[in-house]
């Protein structure tokens, strides 16, 4: 794991730290688990922990991230651009700020799994 640690702040819940080489849901995860964030859901929305199920959808509103490739069924090109992101697939690169973000329901569940829908950054 990278010596790299950086804060994420959670819209309205707290902060966690996350290293440069883990994601960003396993940091939250974490911190959740000891109580560092006291206002997050009961469960963190977490789904199929590879960018393919859009549930644990964020926003990042301020920091560098890294990303792997996720879901364009459910964020879009123009959404990542926007900040609209999944915890699962992004690794902080410095302080990060975020809010939890609704998931979007899918139109065709065939979708779901479609690797041409996959995308990167």
């Amino acid at each position: 794991m990278d010596a790299e640690r950086y804060p994420i702040f959670v819209e309205g819940s707290g902060a966690a730290f996350g290293h440069a080489g883990e994601r960003v849901l396993v940091s939250l995860e974490r911190a959740q688990g000891f109580g560092q964030l006291p206002n997050l859901p009961l469960r963190l929305p977490v789904g199929c922990r590879r960018g393919g199920c859009g549930v644990c959808r964020v926003r990042v509103t301020g920091g560098n991230y890294r990303s792997d490739r996720l879901s364009r069924a459910h964020v879009s090109e123009q959404d990542e651009a926007e900040g609209l992101t999944l915890a699962c697939c992004i690794y902080p690169l410095s302080p990060l700020s975020l809010r939890l973000e609704p998931a979007v329901a899918i139109k065709d569940k065939k979708q779901h799994c479609n690797k041409s829908e996959l995308g990167g950054k």
